[in-house]
C-alpha cells in the first residue's frame, strides 16, 4: 500500500538490457493468471486497495481507456496472482510507451492487495512479469514509473535490476522531481 505519510515525488526506474535480476517463486497456495474478459473489475479493486485510485470507478475508467482498446495485447501482458479459489490479489502489466518514436517496454501498475502483502507475492509477480516482458519484447531496456510513496516496492524493483534514472529522454512531469525523490529516499534509508 502507498505510504502517503512520506513526501511525494515521482520518478522513473530503468533496467538496462542484459542486467541480471533475481528470480522469486510464487508461494504455495497461489497461482498466476493472465487477464481474461471481466478481470478489469479485479484490477480496479486491487489498484484501489493500495490507494493508487480514490475509487474503483476511477480505476476502472483508467483501465477502460488505457488498456481495453488493446484487448489482444492485454491478454498476453496483464498478469494477476490469485488464491486457490480464484480470488485475484495482485497484478502487474508488461506494457509499452512510445518515446521519441521508439516503443519501449514498461512495467506498469504493480500492486498487491494490502491483506496479502509481506508474503513474497510482490517479488514473485515482478519476477514473472519480467519473464513475460522478456518473452514478448526480448532482453531489452525496461522502464517503470514509481513514487516515493512506494519506497518499499523500490527495493523489490532494485532486486530485479532496476535503478532510479534521470535520463533526459524520460523527462516528463514525473521525472522532473527525480532529485527531490532521491533526497526523500535517502532519508528513508537512514
Amino acid at each position: 500500500m502507498l505510504d502517503k505519510s512520506v513526501p511525494y515525488a515521482g520518478f522513473y526506474m530503468h533496467r538496462k538490457a542484459g542486467t541480471e535480476h533475481k528470480t522469486f517463486a510464487i508461494p504455495d497456495g497461489y497461482r498466476f493468471a493472465m487477464y481474461d474478459d471481466g478481470d478489469e473489475k479485479d484490477w480496479a479493486r486491487i489498484e484501489t486497495s493500495v490507494l493508487e485510485f480514490d475509487s474503483e470507478f476511477s480505476a476502472l475508467l483508467h483501465f477502460t481507456e488505457n488498456f481495453l482498446p488493446y484487448i489482444d495485447e492485454l491478454k498476453n501482458r496483464c498478469l494477476f496472482i490469485e488464491t486457490e479459489d480464484s480470488f485475484k490479489i495482485a497484478t502487474a502489466t508488461a506494457w509499452w510507451r512510445v518515446i521519441e518514436n521508439e516503443r519501449r517496454t514498461w512495467m506498469h501498475w504493480i500492486a498487491v492487495d494490502p491483506e496479502y502483502q509481506g508474503l513474497g507475492l510482490g517479488k514473485a509477480i515482478v519476477s514473472r512479469i519480467m519473464e513475460i516482458m522478456t518473452d514478448l519484447d526480448g532482453d531489452t531496456d525496461f522502464f517503470l514509473g514509481t513514487q516515493t510513496w512506494s519506497y518499499k516496492a523500490v527495493s523489490i524493483y532494485k532486486l530485479h535490476g532496476f535503478e532510479p534514472t534521470d535520463e533526459k529522454v524520460l523527462y516528463t512531469d514525473r521525472n522532473h522531481s527525480y532529485k527531490k525523490a532521491m533526497r526523500i529516499l535517502k532519508k528513508l534509508r537512514k
